[in-house]
């Protein structure tokens, strides 16, 4: 009877996604005999716990990881170092001082015709 029970229960990873317009995220790992009772069983969590819009259930042996030699490809070959906005974030605040000084109050009155230069 144990090697029946050994293969009776299937591992199952759960997602879920709380919004149409929101991520997929990682729930929780259950064991189910199959993939119709997985789900119930996932349902049966949400509906305790919070609202979501999508439940989605996976054989934990369908998940497939990349072998150290395929991550190697991740790796730029090249320096693009240019394409990411890491270094600009101090324009903000370069910008914001710009404005602050551009926009005294002698330049606003100035508009309205109040207050002239040297006044």
């Amino acid at each position: 009877m144990e090697p029946r029970q050994a293969t009776y229960f299937e591992e199952f990873e759960v997602f879920s996604r709380k919004t149409k317009s929101s991520p997929v995220q990682y729930q929780f790992s259950l064991l189910a005999p199959n993939e119709d009772i997985a789900i119930m069983m996932a349902q049966e969590n949400f509906m305790r716990r919070e609202a979501v819009d999508d439940i989605w259930v996976v054989k934990r042996q369908d998940i497939r990881k990349m072998t150290a030699d395929e991550k190697k490809t991740l790796q730029r070959m090249d320096n693009k170092d240019y394409r990411t906005t890491k270094g600009y974030g101090y324009l903000k605040k370069k910008w914001r001082k710009y404005e602050q000084e551009m926009l005294d109050e002698k330049e606003i009155m100035s508009w309205a015709g109040g207050v002239k230069d040297g006044e």
